[in-house]
């Protein structure tokens, strides 16, 4: 500029090539900047370039990411106050993925190259082949867990979760599910999800049955955010006592191989109606109630602590629960069955009570409990991070032990998140707990420094 001003016009950024960094080969980030007339300097293109790879000196994956922004403006819009008090973050249209390929053809602001649009049809050929084609698919359920019908590209039902089709257990012997889930491609607030099960070793028939109205319009899954629905729910399985983990089924096909025997099950029954509200502030809340029933079976009997220890069939109960959850900027990635956070970076606080009354529709006690928890990394600059949960709870009154806190003992031979892997299912039961789980990531600070296991 004549005034001395330096301004940037391009920038060119490159990966070290000794980066620590898992599985990237290459990475190239560019910028593109320009001068409105009234001096502002304003970003007009930004594209990232990555080459990932499994192992060294092998073929790779090449990924390029380009974004354009055009008609900057500065002059405030009439409802420009209204505007900043929106606690959105992305502002996406709903129709923003249905356009055609002759809308994005008028409206994009770079041409496309010949290059990239023979990705199209050199997948199109690829898939032509049946080898290609049949590994695709195979991948694609293996990860996702879920086979799309009847059509790919907008799937009406997904049948799974296929993970879960064959396992087995000490009650049910061997077992078989099948179920699935409906898509907003059928409905964008009606969903319905559930499955049927059954072992041969009870012979005994069991279900997932859920029906649940989005007061949102949603793109592809129930639980995309954010969440304001009202949720009908009937279960009828079993009951792993000590076992109920936080992102998988109980009945994931990986979690049928245990290092100890599995012999702490019973049965459940319930029925609930939860209303659920999430907001972009990151606050949510969720309010459910349960008609809840506990059954015994031969490995689990129950007998009541008298002098005749009277055997009990099942105990029943009517509950009332409240979910409080404050998670300000948290990120998700979205699965169709889950949701999981991307990063821990910022806290989490929950608080939960449930409560039941002794003759309300049939129930069988009185009983309050109360849980509170913590989640945040904190991270250590070079030495890597550290990942806290907190928790603490109390029954605050005297129950059976169906209705006290089992930890979770991780009995497979994965790992599953706040879970004791040292813990047999059962071996303590709890009316109060307070429990703490801190992981710390070294990020390579002494495998890294370690011939061969750096590799």
């Amino acid at each position: 500029m004549l005034d001395s001003t330096y301004f940037v016009h391009r920038v060119v950024m490159n990966l070290p090539q000794k980066i620590n960094l898992n599985f990237v080969d290459y990475m190239k980030i560019e910028q593109d900047f320009d001068r409105a007339e009234d001096g502002t300097r304003q970003l007009v293109g930004e594209s990232i370039t990555t080459e990932f790879k499994l192992v060294e000196n092998s073929d790779g994956i090449y990924a390029k990411r380009d974004v354009y922004y055009r008609n900057y403006a500065y002059e405030p819009a009439a409802d420009a106050l209204q505007a900043f008090r929106k606690p959105e973050k992305v502002i996406e249209g709903q129709d923003a993925s249905a356009h055609s390929d002759g809308y994005w053809d008028s409206n994009r602001l770079v041409e496309v190259s010949k290059k990239e649009t023979s990705v199209d049809k050199m997948m199109a050929q690829l898939r032509s082949y049946p080898v290609y084609y049949w590994s695709e698919k195979v991948l694609k359920v293996l990860f996702t867990g879920y086979i799309l019908a009847p059509k790919e590209n907008a799937p009406l039902f997904y049948i799974g979760m296929m993970n879960t089709t064959i396992s087995g257990n000490t009650l049910e012997g061997v077992r078989l599910r099948a179920g699935g889930m409906t898509t907003a491609w059928l409905n964008p607030h009606l969903f319905g999800r559930g499955y049927v099960a059954y072992g041969f070793g009870d012979e005994r028939v069991k279900g997932l049955a859920e029906l649940e109205y989005s007061f949102h319009k949603k793109k592809e899954y129930a639980n995309e955010f954010p969440i304001h629905s009202l949720k009908f729910r009937y279960l009828s399985d079993v009951n792993q006592y000590g076992q109920h983990y936080l992102y998988t089924s109980q009945d994931n096909i990986f979690l049928a191989l245990k290092w100890q025997k599995d012999d702490r099950i019973g049965y459940q029954q319930k029925v609930e109606l939860t209303y659920t509200n999430e907001f972009y502030s990151g606050f949510s809340f969720q309010l459910t109630t349960r008609l809840r029933r506990d059954e015994s079976s031969y490995l689990i009997p129950f007998f009541k602590q008298d002098a005749n220890r009277t055997y009990v069939k099942s105990i029943s109960n009517s509950e009332l629960e409240l979910k409080l959850r404050y998670a300000p900027n948290e990120k998700l990635f979205q699965t169709q069955w889950n949701r999981f956070p991307v990063s821990l970076d910022a806290p989490v606080f929950t608080l939960t009570h449930t409560m039941a009354a002794k003759g309300l529709l049939g129930g069988d006690y009185t009983y309050h409990y109360t849980e509170a928890g913590f989640q945040k990394r904190f991270w250590f600059s070079a030495f890597g991070y550290t990942d806290v949960i907190l928790k603490a709870g109390k029954v605050w009154n005297e129950v059976p032990f169906p209705l006290l806190i089992l930890p979770n003992a991780n009995l497979s031979y994965t790992i599953q998140p706040e879970s004791y892997s040292l813990m047999n299912a059962m071996e303590f039961i709890n009316d109060e707990y307070a429990s703490w789980d801190v992981t710390y990531f070294l990020n390579g600070f002494v495998f890294n420094r370690i011939p061969l296991l750096k590799n």
